[in-house]
């Protein structure tokens, strides 16, 4: 029987296939959508810490490092989209694709390594990040039913967070049943939605407290040295505050993923650097516009968090609640979205290490639409309470967003970009490109490492001070 193609007739008469050169259906991502992807995926929560940050660094450092974050992560992400192809043209899917195909297996281990610690780091910063936000929708109720002009902290309006991280652990671990990543795809648009509209609200409430000229102080060197704040701890809030900018503009894990949903011609390269510029340029001004201006109206008392914290935004407290139930619907999917890659890896291991054991491998159809698999219950049952229980412990907000910001910028945004970079473009050792972009990466480096001993440093303090069980 003679095999039939299927094949698209153009207006000019052209023949196109339907499928791209890597058999898969073919692509129909554009300058336009993959600008989108980039900006959803770098404005998150991040955006909300960014006043604060900005305060510990001064009106001249603060500013100047959201400048030079962008700058790096924008270079970074444009080496990176030479490599979503290898040398002989081949795609490469996702970032752990592209690591193995230019780098090989040790680097290909520690990539795997990086990525996972990030997205259980995510997952446990949206535990703690979704109880904030619902403690902070209770406070500003209180706040409004007493009258309370938000100075000091009334016992009656001082809600605990341990009943909202076990509340969202029991959500989590409904949702978490569900079997595969495609059937989650309506909470990453919803997620998108909302993380714009309390970014948004966040600045737009900022700018009125300009506009309504609240007194404020503001600093060049950032928080004054006092009382409250010795020279040691300065010291490691700046580097703590570091951490908080770099994991707002860390989105390279994602580049590759992205530059695969774009069209084969012209070459996906080309269209992803132009997406890639114009999606951290608009993201960057964002979050400029918001880590200034936030500063601006809090001056050098920035709280951690502009929606949350008990030193911020207290009125309208209509608004207020709107805004943090926006974070708690957005992040109920995200935990979805970057917990289900870690699933799905755990599982297919399993799969692979164990194929005849019937409770890895055994699924059951319930209801005549659930897919129901023993090892899956237990073990996603058993991560989001790992996760809760982390959450239990290290309920602090700029410390852990901090601590993962510094985790997951060097090796990700940086190392990796710059090595399979200079693979691709066999750039020689000891040369002036080497050179340069190996110091870029070693300063880099520092910064990381600097960042992460303030927000270690924080997090110990905190623990101090903190008990997870009290009521």
């Amino acid at each position: 029987m003679e095999r039939t193609t299927s094949v698209v007739v153009q207006e000019g008469g052209a023949e196109d296939s339907l499928f791209d050169d890597d058999g898969r259906i073919k692509r129909t991502g554009t300058l336009i959508t993959a600008s989108a992807h980039i900006i959803t995926a770098i404005i998150g929560s991040g955006v909300l810490s960014l006043a604060w940050a900005v305060a510990q660094l001064g009106s001249v450092a603060g500013p100047a490092a959201l400048l030079v974050f962008s700058v790096i992560t924008l270079y970074t992400s444009i080496l990176l989209t030479d490599c979503y192809r290898s040398p002989e043209g081949t795609r490469n899917h996702s970032y752990m694709d592209a690591v193995r195909t230019h780098l090989g297996g040790i680097q290909f281990m520690f990539c795997a390594l990086a990525q996972y610690a990030t997205l259980i780091g995510l997952a446990i910063g949206y535990v703690i990040t979704t109880a904030l936000s619902l403690g902070a929708i209770e406070r500003s109720n209180c706040y409004h039913k007493h009258a309370y002009g938000g100075h000091g902290r009334p016992p009656e309006c001082s809600p605990s967070t341990r009943t909202y991280i076990l509340e969202f652990g029991a959500v989590q671990m409904i949702l978490s049943q569900i079997p595969k990543f495609h059937n989650i795809s309506f909470m990453s648009v919803i997620a998108a939605v909302m993380s714009f509209t309390y970014a948004i609200i966040g600045l737009a409430l900022s700018a009125a407290r300009i506009a309504g000229g609240t007194p404020v102080r503001t600093s060049v060197t950032g928080v004054p040295i006092g009382n409250d704040n010795s020279a040691v701890d300065k010291m490691w809030k700046t580097f703590s505050a570091l951490g908080n900018i770099a994991i707002a503009f860390a989105f390279s894990i994602v580049v590759i993923e992205i530059q695969d949903t774009l069209k084969a011609s012209p070459r996906e390269n080309r269209v992803m650097k132009q997406a890639t510029f114009v999606g951290i340029m608009v993201s960057s001004l964002f979050y400029t516009l918001c880590g200034i201006v936030g500063y601006v109206a809090f001056g050098v008392d920035a709280p951690g968090n502009l929606l949350t914290d008990d030193h911020g935004f207290y009125e309208p407290y209509w608004l207020i609640d709107f805004a943090n139930a926006c974070i708690v619907v957005h992040l109920i999917g995200a935990y979805q979205v970057f917990t289900q890659p870690v699933f799905a890896f755990v599982e297919s291991w399993s799969r692979r290490m164990w194929p005849e054991n019937r409770l890895i491998t055994a699924e059951f159809i319930i209801l005549g639409f659930w897919e129901f698999n023993f090892f899956r219950l237990l073990w996603r049952t058993g991560y989001v309470i790992f996760t809760v229980i982390v959450g239990l412990i290290f309920p602090f907000f700029n410390a852990f967003v901090g601590l993962l910001g510094a985790i997951s910028f060097w090796p990700l945004t940086i190392y990796f970009p710059i090595q399979m970079y200079m693979k691709q473009a066999k750039i020689r050792r000891f040369s002036c490109a080497w050179i340069c972009l190996q110091t870029l990466s070693l300063f880099c480096f520092f910064v990381s490492l600097l960042a992460a001993a303030g927000s270690v440093r924080n997090l110990i303090k905190y623990v101090f001070h903190y008990n997870p069980f009290a009521p």
